[in-house]
């Protein structure tokens, strides 16, 4: 949508919604018509459709079929979403992405409860088992709070995860709240539970900076995930091994490594038994633990072998090789979690969705100087 077409957009929507939120248009009133507000703002009837759109979605308004848009009647109560994402504040995936659905929360009078929870990876067990703990109190806070729907991103990394997902996502079925799922689903890829979820494709991304390295001169390549990795993870392992698939280039599926990219010893040792002269990273993590393994080890980057993650944090081009990456739009997907939400709750008996949107592969020094 151009630039145009998007400022008379929000026009429309935003001088309708001040007539719902002044009184202007009751709860129960009938708003004017498309025709006339066509009329009235001087746009096409698109560009009236898609406000009305938006207004609905946010809960403001209902449309009777053949009788045309009303204002709901409780368009003027706050809702409370809850945010279960274990390591917030932590990493720099979710921050961004719970800003954008805390902007446009509060642009609907909405608000986000963000909790606290314990950090996203620890080598200390105790911090781990704290981590579910303080995970399933939340989840607890949340049902009898009352909130009118959460935003989950499942538990990784640690043991015992699968069963604290379940029981998680069950207690939240029983109390019947809606629940989005962020980035991953908490059912094993290629599984998916019955929530919606919004992220990223994580096979195509998987495909895109595998097919990357390929173009870029590798031809001895490694995957390498961290143990206890996402259902998200193991989608892009699975595009990792299509980008082989679409090249007719031999594969082996001792090219997916489990190991810790802290471990010099263990990365030393992968080193010598694959000579690879490429490693796909399973994120952008996992890649500057691995680039900073290979500089204790002496081993040049790009220059003995090459590096790609996923996701585009903020410091992927500040690393000492700036890190060839695949960045996910996580604006772009707060917004479209925070509508699907909206959605869940307008419609509670549709069809679970897996809302993706499309990523850019961003190419920096980690692939280049072969």
């Amino acid at each position: 949508m151009s630039s145009v077409a998007e400022a008379k957009h929000r026009r429309v929507y935003e001088i309708v919604r001040s007539r719902i939120q002044s009184g202007d248009y009751q709860p129960g009133d009938r708003i004017p018509s498309e025709a006339n507000l066509i009329e009235e703002f001087g746009v096409s009837r698109p560009t009236v459709a898609r406000a009305l759109q938006d207004l609905e979605r946010r809960g403001l308004v209902h449309r009777r079929r053949g009788s045309g848009t009303f204002v709901s009647r409780t368009n003027g109560d706050t809702m409370h979403f809850g945010l279960l994402i274990p390591g917030l504040g932590a990493t720099e995936v979710f921050e961004p992405i719970c800003a954008a659905m805390a902007r446009v929360a509060q642009q609907d009078g909405h608000s986000l409860l963000w909790g606290a929870t314990a950090p996203a990876s620890s080598d200390e067990p105790d911090i781990d088992i704290d981590r579910g703990t303080i995970a399933w109190d939340l989840c607890q806070r949340f049902i009898r709070d009352r909130v009118a729907g959460v935003f989950f991103a499942p538990l990784e990394l640690i043991p015992g995860r699968e069963e604290i997902n379940r029981r998680i996502a069950t207690a939240f079925d029983d109390a019947k709240l809606p629940v989005v799922l962020l980035d991953r689903d908490y059912v094993k890829y290629p599984g998916r539970s019955s929530h919606d979820l919004v992220g990223i494709n994580n096979r195509r991304v998987g495909h895109t900076i595998t097919n990357h390295m390929f173009e870029a001169g590798c031809r001895r390549l490694l995957f390498i995930l961290r143990p206890g990795s996402t259902s998200a993870v193991h989608a892009r392992s699975v595009g990792f091994a299509e980008a082989f698939i679409t090249r007719r280039a031999p594969f082996d599926v001792n090219m997916f490594q489990e190991c810790d990219p802290c471990d010099a010893k263990q990365i030393s040792c992968l080193l010598r038994e694959y000579t690879p002269d490429g490693i796909v990273c399973a994120n952008d993590v996992t890649a500057g633990h691995l680039l900073h393994t290979l500089d204790e080890l002496g081993v040049r980057v790009p220059e003995d072998v090459m590096i790609g993650g996923v996701d585009d944090v903020k410091y992927a081009a500040l690393l000492r090789v700036p890190l060839t990456t695949v960045r996910q739009p996580f604006a772009a997907i707060g917004e479209a979690a925070y509508y699907a939400m909206l959605d869940r709750i307008a419609r509670p008996n549709a069809a679970p969705r897996h809302i993706t949107l499309g990523c850019e592969l961003v190419v920096r020094d980690s692939t280049r100087g072969r």
